[in-house]
């Protein structure tokens, strides 16, 4: 037997150090060729290392959320001296997937393609332990595999990062979960759908008088979770993508004078129009929401505001404007907020635009969105959907100098022309960056927004 040292690679992009967000082995683990061995971020990407040799794990370096080095000690492993002269010029092999960042605030992702297996990527804290088929306990998620064939078997498991993440996270062994994607291929519904299955809650089984109820066992005859114990507390790391969307996130809010603006809108009108073009729609097809229309409205003002549509580069002290317009669409994810583009909306119809954002925001939820994606947004918007509220402060997606933000739609009574009427009235939310955009600037847009929005035949009209 001999020792093989894997160092960690240079993942690109200038890259000098990455952040461990997960061990999926430990010591004594047995490994094969091309396993996923850790999890680590670098400012740019979340990656999944894997193992350059087949053999035992005899050490690991650093502990979630430490900076290991390029070129440092990563993992050593123990290994017979064929699989080691084998694995040797992998050492510095590029690891399976990388997902890359945008712009500061921009948490987003694309997956890399790999040819030998399918790639992950974590943004969450250390997992928990799992358990193999025997009920041997697996160190920080990985185990040593039962038999030969075990390794190979796991890799044949298709799914996407987030789905892996959770399933890791739950000790939820993948090839018990049957996938109704393409070719077998795992997708969120169906981890969902396992869940529940084995975590279906019970009804309480009254006891006898005075005597508390107690409530039924599962099926594996263990309790179903139980309410916290009043004063317990939980600490979780901030690692991984969690903490690249907090460093962002207080970047941006530190470094941006925001300047704030809400204005109500009367949205009946435009109500009117999205259902009678949704009755149009064929049976099953998608239905049409608020975004879309506001997305072609805001193409439309930003001819007269491009001050609006520009990132500030402050390296270099200066306001790059933009012709075209590529929308950053917030999108709330299993690992966080990311922000997906639609390239050039200016060029896009109402439809378009709206099966656009569809896709980008599944792409980046599902973990398949490319790297082009993710990044160069030159203005956002961001929706809480039906959790909306009355109005929000949204925070500037820098380098961007401004951001829209949509509210709950909810009917009440207004006075239109001396009397009482029921309207459909909707809030926007919008911040600007004030070193550059001035208050007056910010508010006349939000107008010509406004005035698009409760008149929408005129988003139609050709300037």
């Amino acid at each position: 037997m001999s020792r093989y040292v894997f160092k960690l690679p240079d993942l690109g992009e200038g890259t000098v150090a990455a952040e461990i967000v997960a061990w999926r082995v430990k010591p004594g683990d047995t490994v094969a060729e091309d396993d996923v061995v850790v999890e680590v971020m670098t400012e740019k990407a979340a990656v999944e290392v894997p193992a350059p040799v087949s053999g035992r794990v005899v050490a690991t370096t650093g502990s979630p959320g430490d900076t290991v080095a390029v070129g440092a000690e990563l993992i050593v492993f123990e290994t017979d001296v064929g699989a080691a002269a084998a694995g040797a010029p992998t050492q510095t092999a590029a690891p399976h997937a990388a997902v890359s960042h945008g712009p500061p605030s921009q948490a987003a992702s694309a997956q890399t393609p790999s040819a030998q297996a399918p790639s992950a990527q974590s943004a969450a804290g250390s997992p928990a332990p799992a358990a193999d088929k025997a009920g041997t306990p697996r160190g920080n998620g990985a185990a040593a595999p039962a038999s030969a064939e075990a390794p190979t078997e796991r890799a044949r498991v298709a799914t996407s990062p987030a789905v892996r993440r959770r399933a890791h996270e739950a000790g939820i062994d993948l090839r018990q979960v049957a996938g109704s994607g393409p070719n077998g291929r795992i997708v969120p519904q169906d981890l969902e759908a396992f869940v529940a299955r084995r975590t279906q809650p019970t009804p309480l089984r009254p006891g006898p008088k005075g005597v508390p109820s107690e409530r039924h066992t599962g099926s594996r005859g263990a309790p179903t979770a139980a309410r916290p114990t009043a004063g317990a507390t939980e600490e979780i790391k901030v690692i991984g993508l969690r903490r690249l969307i907090a460093q962002r996130m207080s970047e941006a809010k530190r470094n941006i004078p925001h300047f704030a603006y809400v204005e109500e809108l009367d949205v009946t009108e435009l109500e009117s129009l999205r259902q009678h073009l949704n009755s149009k729609q064929a049976r099953g097809e998608p239905s049409l929401t608020y975004l879309p229309f506001l997305a072609l409205a805001l193409v439309r003002v930003l001819r007269d505001f491009p001050q609006c549509n520009a990132h500030y580069d402050a390296e270099r002290g200066v306001i790059v404007r933009y012709g075209g317009v590529h929308l950053g669409i917030a999108t709330q994810t299993p690992d966080g907020l990311k922000v997906p583009v639609v390239r050039d909306a200016q060029d896009r119809s109402l439809w378009d635009l709206a099966a656009e954002m569809r896709r980008v925001s599944e792409a980046a939820r599902t973990n398949k969105a490319r790297r082009e994606e993710l990044t160069g947004s030159t203005i956002t918007i961001t929706s809480l959907g039906k959790l909306g509220g009355i109005a929000s402060t949204p925070i500037i997606n820098a380098p961007e100098v401004a951001i829209i933000g949509v509210n709950r739609a909810i009917e009440r009574p207004v006075v239109v022309d001396g009397a009482i009427a029921i309207r459909r009235t909707m809030n926007l939310s919008s911040s600007f960056d004030h070193r550059f955009v001035d208050g007056y600037d910010a508010a006349a847009m939000i107008q010509a927004l406004k005035e698009c929005l409760e008149h929408p035949a005129t988003i139609f009209i050709a300037a």
